[in-house]
């Protein structure tokens, strides 16, 4: 069965900044078509839980208090790449909005709610090396597609 990379609070670990999840509603259509490998960018890249919000800003990682956190986000980040080529995944399913995982959005970096086109630096670097990305709220789109492929 393949194997795709996948958020860990999106299958229910509580790994969120705030200890909390996000366990999406697909996770068990997920594992009729692949083996997920549950990873956070992080937490893997040396963060505790619960730890301070972090968002980007000018493309550093600044948390609440205004520490900067780039150097935890970017090993997290290269863990994951490392992970991905050394299990052959092709495909990741990570949390939008996140200051790692965002797919499309983030958050403007100013701790306003207001979010903005963007990557987080995990996506981005998966991204880089040619993983196909997508967010939590694609998943239905790609359950639509494997089973038009299966029919």
């Amino acid at each position: 069965m393949k194997k795709i990379l996948i958020s860990a609070c999106l299958v229910g670990d509580k790994v969120r900044y705030d200890g909390g999840h996000n366990l999406s509603p697909y996770i068990n259509e997920l594992m009729n078509y692949f083996e997920l490998v549950p990873f956070c960018p992080e937490v893997e890249g040396g963060l505790k839980i619960p730890r301070l919000r972090s968002e980007i800003r000018y493309g550093r990682v600044i948390n609440e208090k205004g520490k900067e956190v780039t150097k935890y986000f970017k090993k997290g980040a290269e863990l994951a790449l490392n992970l991905c080529k050394y299990l052959h995944i092709d495909l990741a399913i990570l949390k939008e909005n996140s200051p790692s995982c965002g797919v499309h959005y983030i958050y403007n970096g100013f701790f306003e709610n207001h979010l903005i086109k963007g990557s987080g630096l995990t996506s981005t670097l998966l991204k880089q090396n040619g993983i196909r990305v997508l967010s939590q709220n694609e998943i239905p789109l790609l359950l639509e597609e494997l089973k038009k492929e299966n029919i």
